[in-house]
């Protein structure tokens, strides 16, 4: 029987993700030939001020539908969506490449949104921790390197300000992707709030 070595740290778990099922999903059919191998993680925001006194399972349904009628999507245009009390809602089925407003190559893209605008409002440390345990575990199952964890913006430059300000510096200055790395490595990180920017919002995500 295979030996593990003890220097080598277990993967990172799967976080409690709310399923498809259990959040009420009605998706259409996908072409087959819109699977694809994922690569990249891609990080976004919703772009819509969070206000709280909202189930996040609505949000998420609500976005399911829009996508549907207006824009034609069989399913939710991201894989995974993190709502500010942390739950992350499981979205369109990972073997598929997500959707997009914006234009640049899909395939190979996993689309993690958090719940909110982090143009005009902070994301909550549940989120933080959130997308960490998720992207971590992303990279690990998937075999993708910490290097390919982006934001919106990064994908589509000059074509959106996503995942907003006051997150987007987590992932252009490393933090995120440090996190992820300890985490892989088998350690807690200490994912905290980095200070308001200059400039830049100080209004906290409601949870309630």
């Amino acid at each position: 029987m295979a030996q593990h070595s003890a220097d080598v740290p277990p993967s990172p778990a799967r976080p409690a993700i709310v399923s498809a099922g259990a959040w009420g999903s009605t998706p259409q059919p996908i072409s087959p030939e819109r699977r694809h191998t994922p690569n990249i993680i891609t990080i976004h925001h919703a772009g819509e001020t969070w206000e709280g006194r909202r189930d996040p399972a609505d949000f998420v349904r609500a976005m399911q539908s829009w996508g549907q009628r207006d824009r034609g999507w069989p399913d939710l245009p991201y894989h995974f969506l993190i709502a500010p009390d942390g739950r992350i809602f499981e979205g369109r089925p990972l073997e598929y490449e997500p959707e997009s407003n914006t234009d640049y190559v899909l395939a190979g893209h996993v689309g993690v949104e958090l719940m909110g605008n982090f143009e005009v409002q902070r994301p909550s440390e549940h989120q933080l921790r959130s997308c960490v345990a998720l992207v971590a575990w992303l990279c690990a199952s998937q075999g993708i390197s910490t290097q390919a964890i982006e934001g919106h913006c990064d994908a589509a430059p000059g074509q959106t300000a996503c995942p907003g300000r006051d997150f987007y510096r987590y992932i252009r200055d490393g933090v995120i992707r440090g996190w992820v790395e300890e985490t892989i490595a088998g350690a807690s990180p200490e994912v905290t709030m980095l200070p308001p920017l200059p400039e830049g919002p100080t209004e906290m995500i409601p949870l309630d």
